[in-house]
């Protein structure tokens, strides 16, 4: 009860006040009607000379209950309210699938990333983790976004399915290694990019369905796109690279190719060749790019350009809430008044 009352923020209408103007107007009318004589003595020395009771003493309290009444409704009437304020955020944000080659020539080749040779396996999952969760520098990660992460060799596998909750990604991401059986050593890239392009649209369903059921979400979807990086040519799988493109421009996504090349080879192997023209009409068909890289500090800036290119808008919306308070005070002034009607009723009835 307290609360309520120490707790307004404000009046909705303020200009209700103006009726406690005619307080004073009453009291003056009422006082006049009380000095009017209830009854004619002839002579007033015997009243006077006695001591008035409690009764008399109290007889102004039915109007001051009434005046206290009225004060009250007229603050009920100015609508008093508490404000709640809020900040609501939306955002607009990308749903990204990343794509990435685990296949055995991204273990048995090196490239140089931050002075260090290093598996161009490793380097990818180096950057790649920073991509998502920023790097204090060029990549200020992907907070808000739809991410998911496909690996592919011979075979393509969902390693995390699309989620704004980034933590599991990035561990499941540290622990990917390229297979150690010969036969799935491959590179699968039709079915990777199947397989991702079918996730982004059964995220998009899923998404579209929780609105739906809710009403409204924080999160609108404002563009579905895959980052594939790779560093072979497509000798795996059943899907053909191209008619998958095909699928993902179809759906609405776009393609962001990568290619890595060259850098140090291991002994006396020969050092694996991407095919350019496949990565390129894949990019293209379908609205993305694609970038050939000789190093990992070079695939870092490219994550650095897609980053840009695919930005997440977050949009924060000021909001009050205000909520009604005016019923204490009404019950206030209903307290009141039957006190006043009890009383002028029983103990301080005035006769006649």
């Amino acid at each position: 009860m307290i609360e309520a009352f120490t707790s307004i923020d404000r009046f909705a209408w303020p200009w209700a006040f103006a009726a406690l103007a005619l307080l004073p107007l009453l009291v003056l009318i009422w006082s006049r009607r009380a000095s009017r004589p209830s009854a004619i003595y002839s002579a007033t020395r015997i009243a006077r000379a006695g001591s008035p009771s409690l009764r008399a003493r109290l007889a102004w309290l039915p109007a001051l209950l009434r005046l206290i009444c009225l004060a009250l409704l007229i603050t009920a009437l100015a609508r008093p309210q508490s404000s709640d304020d809020r900040t609501r955020q939306t955002t607009e944000g990308v749903a990204l699938q990343l794509v990435l080659d685990r296949s055995g020539s991204m273990e048995d080749e090196q490239t140089i990333i931050d002075g260090q040779r290093v598996e161009r396996l490793e380097a990818a999952k180096s950057v790649l983790a920073e991509f998502i969760g920023g790097n204090g520098d060029d990549l200020k990660g992907r907070d808000g976004d739809l991410l998911g992460l496909i690996a592919f060799a011979s075979y393509a596998d969902t390693i995390t399915p699309l989620s704004r909750e980034h933590d599991t990604l990035l561990e499941l991401l540290a622990d990917i290694d390229a297979p150690q059986i010969r036969e799935e050593r491959g590179t699968a890239i039709g079915d990777a990019l199947a397989l991702a392009a079918a996730r982004l649209k059964r995220a998009e369903d899923e998404l579209a369905r929780k609105q739906a059921e809710r009403g409204e979400d924080d999160f609108q979807l404002k563009g579905k796109a895959i980052v594939l990086l790779t560093d072979g040519e497509n000798t795996a799988g059943t899907e053909d690279p191209r008619a998958a493109a095909a699928l993902a421009k179809d759906l609405g996504v776009r393609v962001y190719c990568i290619g890595i090349r060259g850098g140090v080879q291991r002994g006396f192997m020969r050092t694996q060749q991407i095919d350019e023209g496949l990565l390129t009409d894949i990019a293209e068909a379908t609205g993305g790019r694609f970038w050939a890289v000789d190093s990992g500090d070079r695939l870092r800036e490219i994550y650095a350009e897609i980053d840009t290119l695919e930005r997440t808008t977050i949009q924060l919306d000021e909001m009050t809430d205000y909520r009604e308070r005016f019923t204490p005070w009404l019950a206030g002034a209903l307290a009141c008044l039957c006190l006043e009607v009890l009383l002028g009723a029983t103990w301080l009835r005035r006769l006649p």
